[in-house]
């Protein structure tokens, strides 16, 4: 069978795969643990998205580190759940499911996260060979430039060519639509470190 007909033959499933991946992937952790712990609206503050690093705009490192684990873990689950029920075909639309349900929730009026958790969440539920990878490109990236959106957008931008390498190339296509979706969401980043004004690591100073 070609791709075609077996998308035909699939896509109920592979639907439902989708909106299973994007209910999972548009729960706001961000927002729900800071309304739990009495924390600020974190929509008010910072540059207003719902992910691990306006948390700790909030000073609470602790509810920012649960932030980044949930935002990571439900790209995982959803993507493992899809790929044991119903193959590698349902994986790869539950995982974009999840990554555009948590850019773009409906229940926050699809303003969410700029999506580097639940990238990297996605990407453990294909390969834990690739997370590494990523993760040492982002440690090298960021040790030399002090940028994390830097080395976020870098590491981003080579998983790819990362799976590919892996000889998972049905995945790499799904990241490099991710990918391109991440710098979207990261133009003001872009705008800031092409101006020279993007916040370096460990500075206290913020900017939305």
């Amino acid at each position: 069978m070609t791709d075609w007909s077996i998308f035909l033959a699939m896509w109920p499933a592979l639907l439902g795969a989708f909106v299973f991946g994007y209910v999972l992937g548009s729960i706001p952790f961000g927002l729900v643990l800071t309304r739990i712990f009495g924390g600020p609206d974190i929509r008010s503050i910072g540059s207003g998205n719902i992910g691990a690093t306006n948390v700790l705009r909030t000073g609470r490192k602790g509810l920012a580190a649960a932030t980044l684990l949930l935002d990571m873990l439900k790209g995982t689950v959803a993507v493992l759940i899809a790929h044991h029920l119903l193959g590698e075909p349902a994986a790869i639309a539950a995982g974009l499911g999840a990554f555009l349900g948590h850019l773009f929730p409906v229940w926050l009026g699809f303003k969410g996260g700029k999506g580097v958790a639940t990238f990297i969440g996605v990407l453990l539920g294909f390969s834990w060979q690739a997370v590494l990878i990523y993760a040492g490109i982002w440690v090298a990236i960021a040790f030399i430039t002090r940028y994390s959106s830097l080395s976020g957008l870098i590491a981003c931008a080579a998983t790819p060519a990362i799976l590919w390498t892996l000889e998972l190339p049905t995945p790499a296509k799904l990241f490099f639509v991710l990918a391109v979706l991440v710098f979207v969401m990261h133009r003001a980043n872009i705008a800031r470190l092409i101006s020279g004004t993007e916040n370096k690591i460990g500075q206290s100073t913020v900017k939305s």
